[in-house]
């Protein structure tokens, strides 16, 4: 599936509740952006991954199980 890449240079990222608040060996990820969930290694915020939004939700809701 190809869609149009988003600019990221504006992004507002946030890591999960769960990371406890540390620095490193966190996936970040922004929201705000319609039909796509942008996605960071936080050790190395370069490159993000740029996911399609029900993807994403599939792949939360199996990690939360």
């Amino acid at each position: 599936m190809r869609f149009p890449r988003p600019d990221l240079s504006r992004a507002a990222w946030r890591k999960s509740s769960y990371s406890d608040g540390g620095d490193d060996n966190c996936v970040e990820v922004a929201d705000g952006f319609t039909g796509v969930v942008p996605v960071r290694d936080s050790k190395n915020p370069g490159p993000a991954l740029v996911v399609p939004a029900d993807a994403w939700a599939a792949f939360v809701a199996t990690v939360k199980d």
